[in-house]
């Protein structure tokens, strides 16, 4: 058996196994047990009580998260020429057409994020191979598609919106923000995001919709929340 290093020993007493936290007690206790020397991620973990292989149980969605991610996300915004200087003002970090289209089938994906407009999907539907398993073809459903790109740059993208989606398992996984964060922010960010999972309950869901929820920094233990969490971020 592997020994504990240091840290490891410093964080090992303070998080009480089988125990529940209030949303609170999880953001500080995350704090306090991640102990990288880069700006770790704040990651929540939600386990839900549907069959996912189910079309009418599942789960997916958008929510902007009050007070962002944290992190700082790559936009590239396919538009039509009349569209690209509103575009570059709103903050996309890249903005054209073919040039890009012709870059993304050579390989290129430095990107963390499409926007495009409707009348522009026939020419991207061509990238679905490069673009699916990436998680980067844009999606109406996602605010992605839209006639006002500079909308979806602006208020949408760089304003701290995520997409979730349940997996096979019955379980969301996303970040929410940095360690760095104040708890106040934390907590607001975590509220805002078991809320818009609650609003999607489907009605096919039988049972407990939310099983447990636990919040964890990118190397961290994860930390298990207490379900009344679930009824106030309801509220």
């Amino acid at each position: 058996m592997s020994k504990l290093t240091k840290n490891q020993k410093l964080v090992a007493g303070k998080v009480e196994a089988g125990k529940a936290y209030s949303l609170a007690e999880a953001c500080n206790l995350v704090k306090e047990i991640t102990t990288t020397k880069f700006d770790a991620s704040l990651d929540i973990v939600v386990r839900l009580g549907v069959d996912p292989r189910k079309a009418n149980q599942m789960v997916r969605g958008v929510v902007a998260l009050p007070h962002g991610t944290g992190k700082s996300v790559r936009v590239l915004c396919l538009c039509t020429p009349d569209q690209e200087a509103a575009a570059k003002e709103a903050g996309a970090d890249y903005v054209g057409l073919d040039e890009y289209i012709d870059k993304i089938k050579g390989g290129w994906t430095d990107i963390d994020v499409i926007i495009t407009m409707p009348a522009i999907m026939g020419k991207i539907g061509a990238l679905g191979r490069v673009l699916g398993p990436r998680g980067l073809m844009p999606n109406p459903k996602s605010g992605t598609v839209t006639m006002d790109v500079a909308k979806a740059v602006r208020r949408e993208v760089k304003s701290g919106k995520i997409d979730f989606k349940v997996d096979k398992a019955g379980i969301i996984h996303a970040s929410i923000g940095k360690v760095s964060f104040d708890t106040e922010k934390m907590i607001g960010n975590a509220k805002e995001f078991i809320s818009a999972i609650m609003k999607l309950k489907p009605a096919a869901a039988k049972g407990t919709y939310v099983k447990s929820i636990y919040l964890s920094s990118t190397m961290s233990k994860g930390v298990k929340v207490d379900p009344k969490a679930i009824e106030e971020a309801a509220k």
